[in-house]
């Protein structure tokens, strides 16, 4: 195997500017063509290696070479960090064994498959209301803010045993860390809200234990271990953040891919049983995040043929992954009936996401009671109009406006009532 020279110096880098947030996809597919494995300059100014052919991702994200515990080998001597934002970031996506085992073992205990199972009924009636109040209201509506995010995020708050009146809190303290264009300021104030938020939520748990995750995992032990303060805080903004942000985008992407292929959409609307093979073909094409979280090398690491310097990021991209036409024939197309076994939008290896199945599960419920209740859904705008978030992580759209009866259906409706 060849490698190419070990100085990123003499390596070009490609620079990603704001229209990248628009087509992510067709920049990846330009790289995966021609430079699989590069550095970029990402929007935020970082530098990143991106690694974007399938093999090559999947191998990356099982590597245990390319670590995760940046706080512990990728700040600067000297550095003091922000504490709030070190609590913030002290969770299992940003640690190595034997730590990163520890901390999914004793989440595991409280974060059980039963549990997940057990949530069904209440999906559906959430679900239901949702609908409920989208059918009684005007002929269009922005998908997102009416059905899309308050879903995920009624869920991943009664489970967690957070107060459902803050569920808009959680909204704009996300998009805030995870935009790429967030200033440093801004970003500190949503930081330090949610450490403050999570700090007063344990503290009343402690006191007062109720059958929610939180309190599971306030008192999840392991062979007399337990999660401490900071491991406490750093899980619940793990779980809300990824808790809702995935399936938030899963809805909203995977709606615009079945109104874009309208024989898809109507050929799972006569075949409700194609629902669980649907989810996983929406999570491979709509994709609802771009790639991966960070990694960084250690040592001099090769993949793809080209090695990758010590002490350098690397991104592992999902999304290309998901659309590399070696791994997925026609990847372009959508195919509810396509065999998507093998693909990453959960991600792979150790770090594989532990929300999966709640994803899935709204997932299922999301779309069959959607398209059941509403047959003449439709785009309200021209999709070249629709606009994506500006992150490079989550693959987002900032609104979606939808029809949700034909011409006169509304009208009709009142005059029976």
């Amino acid at each position: 195997m060849t490698s190419s020279s070990t100085d990123p110096s003499q390596t070009s880098v490609t620079e990603f500017g704001d229209s990248y947030f628009q087509d992510p996809l067709a920049v990846f597919a330009r790289l995966r063509d021609s430079r699989p494995v590069t550095p970029v300059a990402m929007p935020d100014g970082g530098r990143q290696w991106l690694v974007t052919r399938y093999e090559d991702v999947r191998s990356a994200l099982a590597d245990p070479r390319l670590a995760k515990d940046w706080m512990k080998h990728m700040v600067p001597q000297g550095w003091t960090p922000d504490p709030a934002g070190m609590y913030l970031n002290r969770h299992m996506l940003n640690l190595d064994p034997p730590d990163h085992t520890r901390l999914r073992r004793l989440v595991v205990k409280a974060f059980t498959p039963r549990r997940v199972a057990a949530l069904r009924p209440r999906v559906e009636a959430i679900t239901a209301g949702l609908l409920d109040a989208l059918a009684s209201g005007p002929d269009q509506a922005d998908l997102i803010e009416a059905f899309a995010f308050p879903l995920p995020v009624t869920v991943i708050c009664e489970l967690l045993g957070v107060p459902a009146a803050d569920q808009d809190k959680f909204q704009h303290w996300s998009h805030a860390v995870l935009s790429s264009t967030t200033g440093p300021e801004e970003f500190r104030e949503a930081g330090l809200a949610m450490y403050t938020y999570f700090t007063e939520l344990v503290a009343a748990k402690r006191k007062a234990p109720a059958d929610d995750l939180l309190s599971a995992l306030i008192a999840a032990t392991d062979e007399g271990d337990s999660l401490d303060e900071q491991e406490l805080i750093g899980m619940i903004f793990l779980l809300m953040i990824a808790g809702h942000e995935t399936t938030v985008n899963l809805i909203a992407s995977g709606v615009l891919a079945l109104l874009e292929f309208p024989e898809e959409m109507e050929r799972l609307r006569s075949d409700p049983s194609l629902l669980p093979a649907a989810v996983e073909e929406l999570l491979r094409y709509a994709n609802p995040l771009n790639h991966a979280t960070e990694r960084f090398t250690l040592e001099p690491v090769v993949i793809g043929g080209v090695e990758i310097p010590a002490h350098e990021w690397v991104t592992c991209v999902t999304s290309s992954a998901n659309h590399d036409p070696s791994r997925f024939g026609s990847p372009g197309r959508l195919d509810l009936g396509r065999d998507t076994r093998g693909h990453l939008a959960f991600g792979h290896g150790i770090h594989y996401c532990l929300g999966a199945p709640l994803a899935r599960l709204e997932g299922e419920i999301a779309f069959g009671a959607l398209l059941s209740r509403f047959p003449a859904l439709s785009l309200a705008v021209p999709a070249a109009s629709l606009r994506w978030r500006p992150s490079s992580l989550i693959h987002g759209l900032e609104a979606l406006p939808v029809r949700l009866r034909w011409s006169g259906d509304a009208s009709r409706s009142r005059a029976r009532g």
